[in-house]
């Protein structure tokens, strides 16, 4: 396993162009003084000592949707898949860090678990595309050191801003086209559907998207539609 994490740095490494990896986005980071984020905390340690789901969903705000918009969705098609939502409002990939070792996810060992994270990374400025990049690949580097027989679903950053040529619609494209090469199709697998929310122009489709970066109901089942069938497929799975 140290072999498997050592040439998995490597490839990162590679892949980002040799960035530095001690960027702020790699160094664990808690929220602990905001208190619905510790609460939150508090009770994803919790289920994650129950041991009681198969698919973990990891992330943001986007992520913590499944529990609002996406509820009806996450009732009919990702209940049944025993999925426990580990999505947080504001996070970011240095936030997710620190919460993987304190107690999230890692001690249930899913056989699956589905990342989306970056975009606060960009939209709160802290990082730029290389070093939300380093963030994401360095979540990745830590699933597989922490749980090697998992599978690890990496989806790219969904769009935000109107239009194709808004700068941060620029700014997650650039990060997601340099971690999507931590992929390597047997461990980790990486799917951009971000497409499904644009319209041909490129422009944001804003019924699915009214604040131009969450989703409505009918975005959330866009998003179920198009990785339930890779999910159900990544459960069979268990690589050593």
């Amino acid at each position: 396993m140290l072999f498997a994490t050592l040439v998995l740095t490597l490839a990162i490494t590679a892949t980002l162009g040799g960035q530095d990896p001690k960027s702020v986005s790699t160094i664990p980071a808690e929220r602990l003084s905001e208190d619905w984020w510790r609460l939150r905390h508090e009770k994803c340690v919790e289920a994650t000592k129950k041991r009681g789901f198969d698919v973990a969903f990891l992330g943001d705000s986007i992520t913590q949707g499944w529990e609002d918009s996406g509820r009806a969705t996450w009732d009919k098609e990702f209940a049944p898949l025993k999925s426990a939502n580990f999505g947080f409002s504001g996070d970011r990939t240095e936030h997710v860090l620190w919460r993987l070792s304190h107690g999230e996810i890692v001690g249930a060992d899913p056989k699956v678990i589905m990342i989306m994270i970056g975009t606060n990374n960009i939209g709160h400025g802290s990082s730029n595309p290389e070093q939300t990049a380093q963030g994401v690949a360095e979540i990745v580097k830590t699933l597989r050191g922490r749980l090697p027989s998992a599978q690890i679903l990496l989806l790219g950053i969904f769009p935000r801003g109107l239009e194709a040529t808004d700068p941060m619609r620029l700014a997650v494209e650039k990060a997601t086209s340099l971690f999507k090469g931590v992929a390597d199709g047997k461990h980790v697998h990486f799917m951009d559907i971000g497409h499904a929310y644009l319209r041909s122009t490129g422009e944001l489709r804003t019924t699915l998207m009214p604040d131009l970066l969450h989703l409505d109901p009918d975005g959330y089942e866009i998003w179920a539609r198009a990785v339930k069938p890779e999910l159900v497929r990544l459960l069979t799975l268990r690589h050593k």
